[in-house]
């Protein structure tokens, strides 16, 4: 489509005829990325209106949501197998103009630390230990106890930047950088909690995936890394009143970790009363395989 065309049809969205705007709003959608930027010059001009305004919102958001499904279905189809991608597509669902480099540049960052401070001599424990003091005390990372339940708490970028999180998000730092620096730390979707399991590479083959590898200790990242035993776990499902599962000691996939970030800002927007993202993060999660 032309220029002028394309300028026409948006000088459209000011129709107060609904069949109009829908006809139009469908077009413009179906153009995808490239027409948001022209919709954005001509939101800025503030002569047009608030319904035209409203109109230009809604496909901007509609382009960009319909995105970020597709980035995550697409993710989920290919098995999941790459983590940051999954969160960052998560992350773009709320900051749609996200500077992924930052992000990875953040992570780099961490990882470079602690990875000055390991050796092929020392035990697991200790290279939990040398992860923990990088990550809590050099960078300041903890959990948000005051408002545990913000979304803030689930999204990768303002959890690099607050350096504050729940258990999952700052589960999944430690887990995105224990594979840049081949360390065996995956994810333990636990009810109501979400831990970290090292697991004992020795005793298993080296192609057994991370769900079938046995786990030396556990870690809870919202507890500044402190170390956990087996019998901690099923003491804390005991709590819980919750029957022990084996499927809670073992590491989980990245989809299942995906999801459970967005079940938690499913509940977060749910306490703070925004219907319309709870609709719109239950059909992301239903995208997933």
């Amino acid at each position: 489509m032309k220029p002028e065309e394309l300028n026409a049809l948006i000088a459209l969205l000011d129709d107060p005829d609904e069949s109009v705007y829908s006809h139009v709003k469908d077009k413009l959608i179906d153009m995808g990325d490239a027409v948001i930027p022209l919709l954005e010059s001509a939101w800025e001009q503030q002569s047009l209106g608030m319904l035209f305004q409203d109109r230009v919102e809604e496909i901007i958001h509609t382009i960009q949501f319909e995105n970020t499904q597709n980035a995550l279905l697409e993710w989920s189809e290919k098995g999941g197998s790459n983590l940051l991608e999954g969160v960052l597509a998560i992350a773009r669902y709320q900051y749609p103009d996200l500077d992924e480099e930052q992000v990875k540049k953040q992570l780099k960052q961490i990882e470079k630390d602690i990875w000055l401070e390991l050796n092929d001599h020392l035990t697991a424990l200790e290279k939990v230990n040398i992860m923990n003091h990088i990550i809590y005390d050099v960078h300041g990372f903890s959990g948000n106890t005051t408002n545990y339940h913000a979304p803030q708490n689930s999204y990768l970028n303002t959890v690099l930047e607050s350096k504050k999180g729940n258990p999952i998000s700052l589960a999944v730092i430690f887990i995105l950088v224990a594979q840049k620096l081949d360390l065996p730390i995956y994810g333990i979707n636990l009810p109501r909690h979400f831990v970290l399991a090292y697991a004992d590479r020795l005793a298993s083959p080296p192609d057994t995936p991370p769900e079938k590898q046995k786990v030396l200790f556990y870690i809870n990242p919202f507890s500044r890394g402190n170390v956990l035993s087996k019998r901690e776990v099923e003491h804390f499902l005991k709590q819980l009143k919750i029957e022990s599962k084996s499927k809670f000691f073992q590491p989980c996939s990245n989809i299942a970790t995906v999801k459970r970030i967005l079940n938690n800002l499913i509940y977060s927007y749910e306490k703070l009363g925004y219907p319309e993202k709870v609709e719109e993060l239950k059909k992301l999660y239903e995208n997933i395989q």
